[in-house]
């Protein structure tokens, strides 16, 4: 399974903002959207073209997929999809998280990031 992970890496950074944004909870697109506006403070905003090609593609490669019962069905939008992270989709943003830390510490090593807290 680590080759399959390895496969994926490294995630484009949609991708791990996605992932990042589904790993608490299940959320429909916009939902997706808003929160990785929100928790970049606006610095990355995702078009709803980037983001749905992305989730299509994870959905795809097994990274996410759809949930089939509704929250609050009487308070949603029909049209809605939510989506929710898999195990796999799991696996591998952890993996993209220690690969960025490396890199990190690598750059910090070298002078080029400001040391952690």
């Amino acid at each position: 399974m680590n080759s399959d992970i390895d496969a994926l890496l490294p995630l484009q950074p949609a991708t791990f903002h996605i992932l990042v944004a589904l790993a608490e909870d299940e959320r429909h697109g916009y939902a997706i959207m808003q929160e990785v506006a929100e928790r970049t403070r606006g610095t990355v905003t995702l078009s709803a073209g980037t983001l749905y090609r992305s989730i299509q593609r994870m959905l795809d490669q097994g990274l996410l997929s759809e949930v089939r019962h509704r929250p609050a069905a009487q308070n949603d939008d029909e049209r809605r999809r939510y989506y929710r992270i898999t195990p796999l989709g799991t696996a591998v943003a952890r993996a993209e998280a220690r690969r960025l830390a490396d890199m990190l510490k690598l750059a910090r090593a070298r002078g080029l990031a400001p040391e952690g807290r």
